[in-house]
């Protein structure tokens, strides 16, 4: 009898919990507290949570309407700064918000900041870098025919690689460390007057002959860093 009677309250105290559980879910198993943006719905976890079914993307965008993520609020008021943040949701091949977002960021420290795959974008969108990012305005950027991924990869823009056979061989005596040529450690600049060779006065002499007054960018002429027809053949790639 006894035993019974033990199992009896045992079952209550299930049923009371799996009660109290769909009552007051937002007490009961929350993660945490939701963004600020979210704020209201703290307390009708149903809004966006589906029983046993987690977060179905139906429910995300029955408030927010894909084609006017970025563009238009839930209300259908204009963003005023919609210009600076470009609209890339249209071109996502899911509709699965929880791929970047998590509306519960205390939840875990590895969820607290949205997570981005370019490969939620459709193939077109995705080998259009400036679409979305603002191209950089540095020297070693300058010349914008080579394709980004040519040194950056869809995983991060740090780090990159860099073919420097592709801009400037460093064959026979230009064999030499990085610094002798981008001191300061700043790579996005370089200079030819860190070997002997190289006097500047000189080199500005000698240009001045043939009527070639500016020669701050050596390498848009001497590609291969040897004389005039000195295997400067393929300069124009």
């Amino acid at each position: 009898m006894k035993r019974g009677w033990v199992l009896a309250l045992v079952g209550a105290n299930l049923v009371a919990i799996i009660a109290l559980v769909f009552a007051y879910p937002h007490l009961m198993i929350s993660p945490g507290s939701l963004i600020p943006a979210h704020a209201a719905l703290a307390e009708n976890c149903s809004s966006c949570h589906a029983p046993f079914r987690g977060v179905p993307p139906a429910k995300c965008v029955s408030c927010h309407a894909v084609a006017d993520i970025g563009i238009r609020t839930t209300n259908g008021a204009a963003i005023a700064d919609a210009s600076s943040r470009p609209a890339f949701h249209q071109a996502l091949i899911t509709q699965a918000c929880l791929s970047c977002h998590t509306e519960h960021p205390g939840a875990s420290p590895a969820t607290r900041e949205p997570l981005f795959s370019h490969d939620l974008l459709n193939e077109t969108m995705r080998n259009q870098c400036s679409s979305c990012h603002v191209p950089p305005v540095d020297a070693l950027h300058a010349d914008k025919s080579a394709k980004c991924a040519t040194c950056h990869t869809q995983g991060g823009w740090k780090p990159a690689t860099f073919d420097h056979d592709r801009f400037f061989p460093l064959i026979g005596p230009h064999k030499a460390t990085c610094a002798t040529c981008h001191t300061k450690s700043d790579f996005s600049t370089y200079t030819c007057f860190s070997c002997h060779e190289h006097e500047p006065g000189r080199v500005q002499a000698k240009h001045l002959e043939e009527g070639i007054r500016n020669i701050d960018n050596c390498v848009s002429c001497h590609r291969k860093g040897g004389a005039e027809g000195e295997g400067e053949e393929g300069n124009d790639d």
